[in-house]
């Protein structure tokens, strides 16, 4: 008899409250679990805790999880979520004894790239998309064939090779801006050796036992699995990017500020008007150069940007600190608790700076204008969008052959979306009203979206926006307050 999948399993208990099913769940995945656990955490008695938190989370979420979500994925991300925020509430106590018990499970042969990036590793996953993570978890984490990952992410077996190899490139790259220079075939063989071990005997039945019959839970315990919960929906809600071609800090008599520069032919580059002028393309051909400066546009507009592939190559224009401060840490400005001084003005940047730019770009605004931010969860105001009519006219699923574009035109006040998911969207939304949105839609894949606006009498722009969004689209934002990731930008003490 065949064995039935995680979804039929799910369902089953959700339903019917069959534990036996849970049990199942929990057996194919505690391994993985207490795996990615024990790596964040490095105690195998906080492992075991987080195990249990992420089988918990799992149980109150059984119901209501789409037959399309990837389990192993979703129990991926959300115990590594878990372990970050249990890790934040722990005294980082015996981390000498930590580090011994982790390097005591390593395999000799890969013993030492699995020391350099085991660290790393968790941290530097949750950065890639969400495909490109499941891709590596599948492949490696898994070790699935790629006609296996094909079938479970719905890709060509060379569509499967070609994500999984851009993936791998990508933490490359990310190790060696932490100065773990490695080969992918070297991460390769650590991650397949190393990332998944046997979890302690009976830690599986325990688990299904605790998160099955709701097992009674601490305060501490409750707020833990509470923020988790909000944390996986808000991070569904990616602000979009916009590429734009502009001329950037053409000929003036401003004092150029120059943070590094990779020569004097450098630095005549950057002096050079057409320098200014390129597009994305161009931009990661030109050579090394980090300029801030107060702009010499100060009539131009609102901030325009140019990005290149690599996201950490870019040209801004007329932009304010705090869109600076978002650039630099990668993160929306609705995140942001900033200090109420921060200077008014307006600046051009250039950064083309092929060896830590972030790192080079974080350091200048703490050295320039007194700044440093770090992150933590905060209870904030928050929009939950939500589904109020399923069947509006607005939002209609994509035809998959169609290709996919934008127009977002505020002046005329209308919005156009084609084949694309509600991302892009959600970061409209987080711009136009200036607060976090959890999506809470349920809605996957792709979407032709179209709105328009108008304001009737005694309206705001976004009240007819509003109105609008739930007659022609079906979709309605719910003021909540929740936990989120916030960056706290302080003054340096």
């Amino acid at each position: 008899m065949p064995e039935l999948d995680d979804h039929t399993l799910l369902v089953e208990f959700a339903r019917e409250k069959s534990e036996v099913a849970f049990t199942t769940v929990v057996t194919r995945y505690v391994d993985l679990v207490y795996s990615t656990a024990l790596r964040c955490t490095r105690n195998p008695h906080h492992a075991e805790e987080v195990t249990q938190i992420t089988f918990i989370i799992l149980a109150r979420k059984a119901g209501k999880l789409s037959p399309k979500v990837l389990l192993s994925g979703w129990l991926y991300q959300a115990a590594r979520l878990t372990a970050s925020n249990f890790m934040k509430a722990e005294n980082r106590r015996q981390l000498r004894e930590q580090e011994a018990y982790m390097q005591s499970t390593l395999n000799e042969p890969d013993e030492a790239t699995w020391m350099e990036i085991a660290p790393l590793l968790d941290e530097a996953m949750g950065r890639l998309g969400e495909t490109d993570r499941q891709a590596l978890v599948l492949s490696y984490f898994e070790n699935k064939t790629a006609a296996e990952v094909g079938a479970a992410l719905q890709l060509t077996e060379a569509a499967v090779h070609k994500r999984v190899g851009r993936a791998l490139e990508k933490l490359q790259k990310m190790f060696g801006k932490r100065g773990r220079v490695l080969t992918a075939a070297a991460i390769v063989s650590a991650i397949s050796v190393n990332s998944v071990h046997a979890a302690p005997t009976g830690l599986a039945i325990s688990v299904s036992a605790a998160a099955a019959h709701g097992a009674a839970t601490s305060g501490s315990t409750f707020t833990l699995i509470k923020g988790v919960l909000k944390i996986m929906a808000w991070t569904k809600a990616k602000t979009a990017i916009v590429v734009g071609v502009v001329t950037l800090l053409a000929a003036g008599t401003t004092t150029v500020v120059v943070v590094k520069a990779a020569s004097a032919k450098s630095l005549a580059w950057a002096d050079d008007p057409k320098a200014w002028q390129s597009d994305s393309r161009v931009l990661e051909k030109n050579p090394q150069a980090f300029i801030l400066r107060p702009t010499r546009f100060p009539k131009s507009g609102g901030s325009i940007a140019v990005w290149g592939t690599d996201l950490h190559l870019f040209m801004l224009k007329n932009t304010d600190l705090k869109s600076l401060l978002s650039d630099a840490y990668s993160i929306s400005p609705v995140l942001m608790v900033l200090p109420q001084d921060l200077p008014a003005e307006k600046y051009d940047l250039m950064l083309t700076l092929r060896n830590k730019p972030i790192e080079t770009f974080q350091a200048e605004l703490k050295k320039r204008f007194g700044l440093t931010a770090h992150r933590e969860t905060r209870e904030t105001d928050v929009l939950v969008l939500q589904v109020s009519n399923p069947t509006a006219p607005g939002l209609q699923v994509a035809d998959p052959s169609s290709g996919g574009n934008s127009s977002w035109n505020d002046g005329n006040r209308e919005i156009t979306i084609k084949n694309q998911d509600l991302s892009g969207f959600i970061g409209e939304l987080q711009n136009r009203f200036g607060k976090p949105v959890v999506d809470e839609t349920g809605l996957d894949g792709k979407y032709d979206i179209h709105i328009k606006w108008k304001k009737q009498a005694g309206e705001t722009d976004n009240d007819a926006y509003k109105r609008a969004l739930s007659e022609q689209l079906g979709l309605s934002v719910v003021p909540d307050h929740q936990p989120m990731e916030m960056l706290i930008v302080e003054h340096v003490k």
